[in-house]
């Protein structure tokens, strides 16, 4: 008979994590972070100056920007290598990264939330086309963050005539993974949970590798009766930590909201907004947006989208979804983002990101904080940080149709530059896989075109050449006739 997880404090499950192992920590932006976990080790390693030499993986920027999350982890010492997604929630670890202090990778975050079942399968990697062409591609620096980073994690390879990226597999030896219950015998269900990211491929490669698996859960409870609400069998479990609830938040933002793990009828509201630009960006991009089409949001602007349609009644014309897993419902914002409102359904972060890389996504609504005159994006580098590409790169190379929302301008700095810091989205390969492109700001609308930007739309009352050409590093094509943004 297989020995039970043995039940722990989060000091004693930490101790047994070994210096030089590789740490996959779950969780997205603020919701589903083993948070009593990773503040145990860091105390472990402040007190005691071990473990040492930890690589660590993760899929979502789990963090507040300020202490939470991730930025438990930023010590000189504790980690040799960071293979990321999504970095600007973890300032602390960008400011390792950008001081060359640590060996630091960005990588899709769709790609890293696959690849850990490649990985608990023991496969040679994960084969795709996400991030050809852009600064993912080896060809282009192979997502390498900093001068200290020199081992290539992707490469190119050509498959029945195409070209492909491998992301090449690694050892998991030890998974930070947090649940709401656990029973017995180990087994854990996410009932609480506002999302299920990656914890069971997590655990699977860890216990795949010998390595160990740690569970931080909100209490112990004598049977799960319900085997199909058990996500972790408690086969893969070695410790399990009780939290009762301290550093157990659902969110880095709500401690719990029953709107995140209960559907509705659809007749919830949303209040208004205030007139003014992000509204009118919404308001613009919300008329890409068909009847019956399946959508993606990205945090930020985008999310007016969504504030827009539930004013004008449009919420139940389409279904929106999240690339952590809800579908249906309304997305959550701020660190609560990866949560929705009275989804439909909640599946895993891997299954989400198949169905879009399959082509899933009808549109995609994404930011944007740079656009070259190819249409090329830039989303990852800004204002002195590195904030990583997250899932902006599967949604953007696979949805069928863009809309790329943004101001104008970032305060007195154009956005639409001659030359991006990182090409995150490629406009050629766009046109080239056949995709429609728009670009709506407050001022102008653009569309992509084999020429490049064409603008089509201008806001009523501006001057085209003072208030918009004369603020670009580049003269876009001009549409025959400019249409006014209603």
């Amino acid at each position: 008979m297989r020995a039970p997880a043995l039940i722990a404090t989060a000091d004693e499950a930490i101790a047994a994590i070994p210096s030089g192992s590789t740490i996959a920590v779950s969780g997205f932006v603020g919701s589903g972070h083993p948070e009593m976990l990773t503040l145990a080790l860091e105390r472990r390693f402040l007190q005691t100056g071990t473990p040492t030499d930890l690589t660590l993986y993760y899929c979502a920027g789990q963090g507040d920007r300020a202490e939470r999350g991730l930025n438990h982890l930023a010590h000189r010492g504790l980690l040799k290598r960071i293979i990321g997604g999504h970095w600007n929630l973890a300032p602390k670890l960008g400011a390792l990264a950008l001081a060359n202090e640590v060996e630091a990778y960005n990588l899709p975050q769709g790609v890293l939330s696959v690849l850990t079942r490649e990985i608990a399968a023991k496969r040679p990697g994960l084969f795709t086309q996400v991030g050809l062409n852009t600064f993912i591609d080896p060809v282009n620096g192979g997502g390498m963050m900093n001068a200290r980073t020199t081992e290539p994690l992707v490469e190119r390879i050509e498959l029945d005539g195409q070209i492909w990226l491998r992301y090449k597999s690694m050892p998991i030896h030890v998974a930070l993974i947090r649940a709401t219950y656990a029973d017995a015998r180990g087994n854990l269900s996410m009932d609480r949970e506002g999302i299920i990211s990656e914890v069971l491929p997590m655990a699977q490669a860890a216990k795949n590798h010998g390595g160990i698996v740690i569970a931080q859960v909100e209490s112990i409870v004598d049977q799960i009766p319900d085997p199909k609400s058990v996500r972790i069998p408690g086969i893969l479990v070695d410790y399990i930590v009780p939290s009762g609830g301290l550093h157990h938040d659902q969110t880095f933002s709500e401690v719990f909201n029953q709107d995140f793990v209960v559907t509705s009828d659809g007749s919830f509201t949303l209040p208004p907004m205030k007139e003014c630009e992000r509204k009118r960006i919404g308001t613009r991009a919300l008329r890409e947006v068909r009847r019956g089409d399946i959508v993606n949001l990205g945090i930020g602007l985008p999310e007016a989208v969504a504030m827009v349609a539930a004013e004008t009644g449009r919420l139940s014309e389409f279904t929106l979804t999240v690339e952590s897993g809800p579908t249906g419902g309304v997305p959550a914002s701020g660190l609560s983002f990866g949560c929705s409102h009275f989804p439909e359904a909640i599946i895993d972060q891997p299954s989400q990101f198949d169905f879009y890389d399959g082509g899933g996504l009808d549109i995609g609504v994404l930011g944007a904080v740079e656009i070259d005159a190819e249409g090329s994006v830039n989303v990852t580098s800004f204002a002195g940080r590195f904030a990583g590409v997250g899932g902006f790169a599967n949604i953007a190379q696979c949805a069928r149709r863009l809309v790329f929302c943004c101001t104008f301008k970032a305060k007195e700095n154009a956005k639409f530059v001659n030359h991006i810091q990182h090409v995150c989205f490629h406009g050629p390969s766009a046109l080239a896989r056949g995709q429609q492109v728009l670009y709506v700001t407050e001022r102008a609308v653009f569309e992509l075109t084999p020429q490049g930007l064409r603008l089509i739309e201008i806001a009523s009352g501006l001057n085209l050449q003072t208030d918009v050409l004369d603020q670009m590093q580049f003269k876009p094509v001009l549409a025959e006739t400019i249409s006014i943004i209603t």
